[in-house]
């Protein structure tokens, strides 16, 4: 197969660990040198690249077209690419970890709640919740790991306070809702980085029909840009690649804050609903005073 029909962006990493095993002893050290430092790697010259893995430049020019490029100036733009998706995720962890796991997550979760704590002290907090307390129906959008899970989570705490809300994580449904919206209609957008494509078009599209947008994202990113209120989500995220991202912590808190506004706002018609919503669930399975609602 040649360059020009490969994909425009192929996971040169996952190629080079692919065709490894089939490249000659020479080329293979071209490849642990890329492996080691794809950021180096894709600046170095081609001479760089051979005088450090001990090899010729054919060699090199001979390895680029092993793993699909047309020459060496493809291999490094596609090296440059994998090199922005981060080199964290190529590096093996130490097998002596100097904390314990959950001394780790803790510490974390700690650094990006105080990180966005100050953030939220000046969001419009306030403004969104009023426009949540008079919207008429609440579409809550999120996609991918985190923010789907969270735009459930806010539909279930809106419900409580006697808010109609639907939630939906398909971006084509999403983008089927939006159309049918109006300016009695309010949506609360989840995402941590704002850059996802069928997000960002479904609030466009929606706030083209007249509906108001809050976006719990990150400040500079296209779903911030498009927001009426914006709730700032600031992502904290280190080397240790394996445990999810503290950023819905963030996102949680953020939501906490809005709803609870909400609440606080509203405080005769949320208490009474709460009350119900008590009374309904100990007749049911029993239970303290002070046991959770809703679990």
């Amino acid at each position: 197969m040649n360059a020009s029909s490969e994909p425009l962006a192929f996971d040169i990493v996952a190629r080079i660990a692919e065709r490894a095993p089939e490249l000659r002893s020479a080329e293979r050290k071209v490849a642990a040198l890329i492996l080691d430092d794809l950021t180096g790697a894709s600046r170095a010259s081609i001479g760089a690249l051979a005088e450090k893995a001990d090899v010729s430049i054919a060699t090199v020019t001979r390895f680029a077209k092993a793993v699909g490029c047309a020459d060496v100036r493809e291999l490094k733009l596609r090296l440059a690419q994998a090199a922005a998706v981060g080199q964290r995720f190529l590096k093996r962890e130490p097998d002596d970890l100097p904390d314990s796991l959950a001394t780790r997550i803790f510490e974390e979760v700690q650094t990006t709640l105080a990180h966005n704590q100050g953030a939220l002290r000046a969001a419009p907090i306030e403004a969104a919740a009023d426009a949540l307390g008079a919207a008429s129906m609440i579409y809550v959008f999120g996609m991918g790991g985190g923010s789907t899970a969270l735009s459930d989570e806010m539909r279930f705490r809106l419900v409580r306070l006697g808010r109609p809300v639907a939630s939906y994580q398909d971006g084509l449904l999403q983008r089927m809702v939006a159309a049918t919206l109006s300016k009695e209609h309010v949506v609360v957008a989840l995402s941590v980085t704002g850059q996802t494509p069928e997000m960002v078009e479904s609030c466009r599209l929606a706030r083209e029909y007249g509906a108001r947008v809050i976006a719990l994202t990150a400040p500079a990113s296209p779903l911030a840009q498009l927001a009426d209120w914006l709730i700032p989500i600031i992502a904290i995220e280190t080397d240790f690649i394996y445990k999810p991202s503290s950023s819905r912590y963030a996102m949680m808190m953020a939501l906490d804050l809005l709803v609870t506004e909400l609440a606080v706002k509203q405080a005769s018609h949320s208490r009474e609903l709460l009350r119900r919503m008590k009374h309904a669930l100990d007749a049911h399975r029993g239970g303290g005073e002070r046991q959770p609602l809703g679990d």
